[in-house]
């Protein structure tokens, strides 16, 4: 039996490394930088990080300093399995990530990996290079900031907290639903966004009455610290996984909190949570950890491929969870995506006598945009079936 075990083991450990392919990501030409500065790649491969010193390009060693293009001689190799991936090139942070000649944002770069490749990459300009606009806030009326300094105690931090209240809040006796969102920077506001909010606050204006009205608290994410935060487990290319304690300021100290301070229905069916991808990850770690306060969660894009450990707790812990679960990803994320998401649908449906929905679009990408058109469906989901 140990000869057999040990044959398996060794054919998928080659199966495993035929399916990796060395990618070099050549440089060939980028507007002047100062001499410390660093480029780097983020991108779906390494939780979108912008400054990740484990995929920072070196400057090829016979580059000719008074060459007019030696500014472009860099490189980066790396091996990655087959799958489809969407990145950028940044200097260390997104106030310096790589943008059109004109200032403009740029589409996230994207390639499909079959074989070993040299991806040549030309960078027009840097986003720091341009005196932004200030950008005008576009909450609505119905949104705002109860604290920009809430303390999380379970991890000794602080952090801007957003909330929004139903239109008859303030006429009314009523008492309300409440959805705990993630990345708050990116759910009411487009001026605190990085790349376009979600409009939740929009599209819960534009209901009508007799829809269920719901409020809404949002997070915001912590920068930095944003995958440990967000990642129940300790991860190795990331490092200690801090979501145990996020969870818990959740449920411990935000959520009684807004209990006491705001008319909320209190009880597990009228407490809910949702995020996107690492934002995905951890709303499904709530759900599971915290099945008796939790009552629903939207996963958006989970980035499970950050915490597979995501699946052991599915089977462990999901029998105790009997939740509405609403699992959204797009055909054009990673190619792990929907395999991984599939995968947890289906071990909670065979542990959990949860109320599930799963969607698949297939041109949707890795994107505020995407997730900003797929929140009302979710949201109508949850509070219509």
């Amino acid at each position: 039996m140990k000869r057999i075990g040990a044959s398996v083991v060794f054919i998928l450990a080659s199966l495993f490394a035929f399916s990796q392919h060395t990618v070099r990501f050549l440089i060939s030409s980028h507007p002047e930088i100062g001499l410390a500065d660093t480029i780097f790649l983020a991108g779906s491969f390494n939780g979108w990080n912008p400054g990740d010193k484990n995929y920072r390009f070196q400057k090829e060693v016979n580059a000719r300093l008074n060459d007019s293009v030696a500014q472009g001689n860099y490189f980066f190799e790396s091996k990655f399995a087959d799958a489809m991936y969407e990145y950028k090139i940044t200097r260390g942070s997104w106030a310096n990530v790589e943008c059109r000649k004109s200032g403009a944002d740029i589409q996230n770069r994207s390639f499909k990996l079959s074989s070993d490749t040299t991806i040549k990459l030309v960078v027009e300009e840097w986003a720091d290079h341009f005196v932004k606009k200030p950008r005008h806030s576009t909450a609505s009326k119905n949104v705002h900031v109860i604290d920009t300094a809430f303390r999380i105690p379970q991890l000794n931090r602080l952090r801007r907290i957003w909330i929004y209240l139903p239109p008859d809040y303030h006429t009314s006796a009523s008492r309300y639903p409440v959805l705990y969102m993630h990345d708050g920077q990116n759910v009411f506001d487009d001026s605190t966004s990085f790349a376009g909010e979600w409009g939740v606050d929009e599209m819960m204006d534009s209901l009508s009455r007799k829809r269920k009205e719901m409020i809404v608290v949002a997070v915001d994410h912590g920068g930095a610290k944003r995958i440990n935060e967000y990642c129940p487990y300790d991860m190795e290319r990331f490092g200690k996984g801090e979501g145990d304690q996020y969870v818990d300021f959740l449920a411990k100290t935000l959520k009684p909190f807004i209990d006491r301070n705001y008319r909320t229905k209190k009880d597990k069916e009228n407490t809910y949570v949702a995020g996107s991808s690492m934002g995905g990850l951890i709303s499904m770690y709530a759900v599971l950890k915290y099945p008796k306060i939790f009552g629903g969660a939207g996963v958006f894009s989970p980035a499970f491929w950050v915490g597979p450990k995501i699946f052991n707790d599915i089977e462990t812990k999901g029998k105790q969870v009997n939740a509405k679960i609403y699992f959204y990803c797009g055909g054009e994320e990673n190619e792990t995506m929907e395999p991984d998401m599939i995968k947890a649908f289906e071990e909670m449906r065979r542990v959990s006598r949860s109320k599930m929905e799963t969607s698949v679009r297939p041109e949707g990408k890795h994107t505020e945009s995407v997730w900003r058109d797929e929140f009302p469906l979710f949201y109508l989901w949850l509070v219509e079936k």
